[in-house]
């Protein structure tokens, strides 16, 4: 059986590749996302073997998101857009496969038959893959939202998972500590914090919560 997520940001996309899926018996979808924030999400909490995943949407790109993505855990990409053929041929090299919009039921069958042969695409980097970070997308409340990394004041981890605290609010995200380290400017201080330096003078750790001065020395 093979295990599938899709991420778009159009319903109909999202209907047409759910309905074009459903035909083949060995293939289960796990779900569907509208955003690049719920599918990194939907990645961490359901481990597919394929993401069938847009290019172009609001916010956050499929690109982008596939860049914060840890090697370890990248699941098959199959990308799913409208970009014309040539413009995707730059793409060819950092996913298993592409499809475009509207859908050639037999395109698809020659990509599914390519996935079931069990022979794992290994991408080279994604465009942006290396590049700084200048928001991380975060959940909370019932909401998602990116924030900007110059809001933010620490990130840390707890048994519910990577809290990213900012000054104005805060949530959790599905993005490692050793992405974040990678991509930000943001300093690893403890095992299980990572500290802006740039809007902090102090930082209490646990268990004993005391509060180390880390302001310029004058």
């Amino acid at each position: 059986m093979l295990s599938a997520l899709i991420i778009d940001d159009e319903a109909p996309s999202r209907e047409e590749l759910k309905a074009l899926l459903a035909a083949a018996p060995d293939v289960e979808v796990l779900g569907e996302c509208a955003n690049a924030i719920e599918g990194l999400s939907a990645i961490h909490r359901l481990r597919p073997d394929v993401v069938f995943l847009d290019i172009q949407m609001p916010r956050l790109s499929g690109l982008e998101m596939v860049g914060m993505i840890d090697a370890s855990a990248l699941p098959q990409i199959v990308f799913v857009t409208a970009y014309d053929e040539h413009a995707l041929k730059a793409f060819e090299e950092h996913a298993a496969d592409y499809l475009l919009k509207p859908i050639d039921p037999q395109r698809l069958a020659r990509t599914l038959d390519w996935l079931r042969s069990g022979v794992r695409h290994s991408p080279r980097a994604f465009p942006g893959s290396t590049e700084k970070l200048r928001q991380i997308p975060c959940f909370g409340r019932n909401r998602i939202f990116l924030l900007a990394l110059d809001e933010v004041e620490f990130i840390h981890t707890d048994l519910a998972g990577v809290q990213v605290i900012g000054k104005q609010r805060q949530g959790t995200t599905e993005l490692s500590l050793k992405i974040l380290q990678e991509r930000t400017s943001l300093i690893r201080c403890h095992r299980q914090f990572l500290d802006n330096l740039e809007q902090r003078r102090s930082l209490a750790l646990p268990p004993a919560r005391r509060a180390f001065d880390i302001g310029k020395q004058e």
